[in-house]
């Protein structure tokens, strides 16, 4: 047995005696696939047991305090303001890998956050995560006959400037949950679309970042398109990744991934509402966000955010 299967053993000895609230969420984390996500938070920790385990916990009482478990049955309404959430947070699924993995695609550039309050991001890109590890990671698993535990992500930095100063704190914040709380959850970063501001970003934060990040992270030439399509079929292409195509064939399936009359924002806005329906609810959902607590940043993640805030403003001056 190697040394990363005997670190996995003692990880799941000694979470095996948490108490009941936290072991009933850890199903939820884990959705029988338990070797797979205790070696996401030993990757998180360079597989230090004792780090691991510490870690784990803290994930789990964060779980259980803001009662996660049960956000897939809170709605955002009135629907015209998830529309504006959807709007404004660009995030959606594009479609799959060849290897099955799904394909997260973030407008990163041309995201503007400015039609709801905080917590609505939040509550919707907590939703997001738990619907991928819920709902579609187990049902891609079930079909592929093992484990698929993980998602790509293409993040297209058309649009970004100066502006995305004003953003910075709340995608910290939600950088930080996902650091936290959904570690190892993406196999590759792919960077397209990005002009020279990210460049500029990227080479004071690179540094900064553990390699394992930096060697998830690909930036690809303009749109990306000739390289995403050797690991993914061009129906799975974000819509920002299609760019001089031509013919009918092309088109059939365009939909703008972040819209939200994408098939996927479709069936998780009626995934959300009907499991709130189900619960026995007699009253229509009221308006109202769903207030979740924001974990402290971890350092690195601080001098991240302040780096890029300085190459910002060093970039805005030069201008």
């Amino acid at each position: 047995m190697g040394m990363e299967e005997e670190a996995i053993d003692e990880l799941r000895e000694l979470i095996v005696q948490v108490e009941e609230p936290m072991k009933k969420t850890f199903e939820r984390v884990h959705q029988g696939y338990l070797r797979e996500n205790l070696s996401r938070f030993l990757k998180a920790r360079d597989w230090n047991v004792s780090k691991a385990h510490t870690m784990l916990l803290e994930c789990l009482r964060w779980r259980v305090d803001n009662e996660i478990d049960s956000i897939l049955s809170k709605p955002i309404v009135p629907s015209e303001l998830y529309r504006d959430v959807r709007d404004s947070q660009l995030l959606g699924m594009s479609g799959y890998t060849r290897e099955g993995l799904p394909v997260f695609a973030i407008g990163v550039g041309l995201s503007t956050f400015d039609k709801a309050s905080v917590h609505y991001y939040v509550q919707s890109h907590i939703q997001i995560n738990e619907y991928r590890d819920r709902v579609l990671l187990p049902s891609i698993s079930r079909k592929n006959g093992g484990p698929i535990t993980t998602c790509v992500k293409v993040l297209d930095m058309t649009g970004l400037k100066l502006s995305a100063l004003s953003q910075i704190k709340l995608v910290t914040i939600i950088s930080t949950i996902d650091d936290l709380n959904y570690p190892e959850k993406t196999n590759t970063y792919y960077v397209v679309n990005a002009p020279y501001i990210f460049s500029a970003c990227w080479k004071v934060v690179k540094p900064l970042l553990h390699e394992r990040t930096t060697k998830k992270v690909n930036v690809l030439s303009g749109c990306g398109k000739d390289e995403l399509l050797k690991i993914m079929d061009f129906t799975s292409l974000p819509h920002f990744c299609r760019r001089g195509s031509s013919g009918s064939s092309h088109h059939t399936q365009s939909v703008d991934c972040f819209s939200v009359d994408h098939p996927f924002h479709q069936q998780l806005y009626n995934y959300v509402k009907h499991h709130y329906e189900t619960q026995g609810q007699a009253e229509p959902a009221k308006q109202g966000s769903f207030h979740v607590g924001f974990p402290e940043p971890e350092a690195e993640r601080v001098q991240i955010a302040k780096a890029i805030e300085s190459e910002l403003q060093r970039s805005g001056e030069a201008c």
